[in-house]
């Protein structure tokens, strides 16, 4: 039986599409999605993304701030290593991963923010520009809360 996901799918140059998904793999090359409002499912390609947002709702909360870092991290969440991505596009994510290689097309993470709407984030390795690890990851949090201050 396959689990529905509810996802926001964003793309390399930009686009982004909300939906459901029930054929997701991170081995695979892509999957189906079932746009918010539309009949039609479309066929998602991995190579076109630069991530896949496995989120609590479509809604979001357009007022919440994004706590930066990992000091809002909880043990509930802190599983597997601190790792700070950032994407071609400047977007910033702090978070934790279990499945993080840097051979690998993708991996999984979870938002160090407990508050976050994303659940888990599913990278493309190919849409990110840098990645820190542990300590590195906690140095460039570091780095950004001063530049914020």
């Amino acid at each position: 039986m396959s689990e529905t996901n509810k996802v926001v799918v964003r793309f390399a140059d930009g686009r982004v599409l909300k939906g459901t998904t029930e054929d997701f793999f991170p081995s695979r090359p892509g999957f189906h999605l079932r746009p918010l409002g539309v009949s039609e499912v479309l066929d998602i390609r991995c190579k076109d993304l630069k991530a896949v947002f496995f989120v609590r709702d479509f809604a979001g909360d357009p007022q919440r701030k994004e706590a930066r870092g990992f000091e809002q991290a909880t043990t509930d969440i802190s599983r597997g290593k601190k790792i700070a991505i950032r994407f071609k596009d400047g977007e910033l994510v702090f978070a934790y991963t279990l499945t993080y290689m840097p051979d690998r097309a993708g991996y999984f993470i979870t938002p160090a923010d407990p508050s976050n709407n994303n659940l888990r984030i599913y990278v493309l390795a190919h849409a990110t520009r840098e990645v820190k690890l542990g300590p590195a990851a906690d140095a460039l949090a570091i780095a950004e809360a001063a530049k914020a201050a």
